[in-house]
C-alpha cells in the first residue's frame, strides 16, 4: 500500500462523525463514563498513597489502557478495544503483586524472558494475600475472571475470525450497534473485576486512608451483605 492510498483509506472513514454516533447511544457512553470514573478513584487514592513505590506503574498503565478502550470504542475500532480491556485489567493484577515484590519487578525490568502469568498471581493471593480467597468468593471474583479474561483473550487473538470486526477495509469502519453493545458490556465486565480485586487486595491495606468521597464512590452499589464481608466502612 502507497501512502496516497492509505491516505484516501484513512481519510474516507469520518472519525468524528463514529464519534458523534457513539455519544447519541448515551445508555452506553454512560457505562463507560462510569466504568472509567471508579478506575480513575481507585488510580488517585493509589497514586496518593503509594507514589513512591515503582509498582505504581501498573496503575498508571491500567488508566491509560482504560481510556484508550473508551477511544477506540468510540472509533469503532472494537477488536483493538479488547486488547486495551486486557491490558487494563493485567496491569491492575501486576501491580496487586509487584508492589510488594519488588526484586522480581526488577527482574522483570531486566530480563525479557522473565514471566508471571495470571494463574501464578492468583494463586499467589490465595496463598498469601490475607483475606482474599474468603473475600473473592464472596463476590465470584475468580471464575468471573477466568471466564472473562478466556472471551477477550478469544477475540484479541482471533480464535473466532471476525469477531468484533465486521469491516473488511480501513474505509469500511464504522458502528455496528450490536457489536458495539457486546463491547460496551465486557468493558464494563473488566472494570467491575479490577474493582473486585482491588476490594480484595490492595483495598484491604490501604482503606483506612482513602478519601471519604472515593471511599462512598467504590462501595456505591454493593450490597449491605458484601459491605458486611469487606468490612469496609464509607467515612
Amino acid at each position: 500500500m502507497t501512502i496516497a492510498k492509505l491516505s484516501a483509506a484513512l481519510s474516507a472513514v469520518d472519525w468524528n462523525s463514529n464519534v458523534q454516533e457513539f455519544l447519541t447511544d448515551t445508555k452506553s457512553a454512560e457505562v463507560i463514563a462510569d466504568a472509567s470514573m471508579k478506575l480513575a478513584v481507585w488510580a488517585r487514592q493509589l497514586e496518593t498513597i503509594d507514589h513512591d513505590n515503582p509498582g505504581i506503574s501498573f496503575i498508571r498503565e491500567m488508566q491509560v489502557c482504560s481510556q484508550q478502550v473508551a477511544a477506540l470504542t468510540a472509533l469503532a475500532l472494537y477488536k483493538t478495544a479488547a486488547g486495551a480491556m486486557r491490558s487494563m485489567f493485567e496491569n491492575a493484577l501486576y501491580y496487586t503483586y509487584f508492589r510488594t515484590h519488588l526484586s522480581e519487578l526488577e527482574t522483570l525490568v531486566r530480563d525479557p524472558t522473565f514471566f508471571v502469568d495470571k494463574r501464578q498471581l492468583i494463586e499467589y493471593h490465595k496463598i498469601h494475600t490475607i483475606r482474599f480467597t474468603e473475600l473473592q468468593n464472596k463476590l465470584g471474583l475468580v471464575p468471573k475472571l477466568n471466564a472473562w479474561y478466556s472471551k477477550v483473550s478469544a477475540i484479541v487473538h482471533g480464535q473466532i475470525p471476525g469477531k468484533w470486526t465486521e469491516h473488511k477495509t480501513l474505509s469500511d469502519i464504522k458502528h455496528i450497534k450490536t457489536t458495539r453493545t457486546l463491547v460496551v458490556q465486557s468493558f464494563q465486565e473488566g472494570s467491575d473485576l479490577v474493582h473486585y480485586l482491588f476490594l480484595c487486595t490492595v483495598g484491604q491495606t490501604f482503606w483506612d486512608v482513602f478519601s471519604t468521597p472515593s471511599k462512598k464512590a467504590l462501595l456505591a452499589g454493593l450490597s449491605g451483605d458484601l459491605k458486611k464481608a469487606l468490612m469496609l466502612d464509607s467515612a
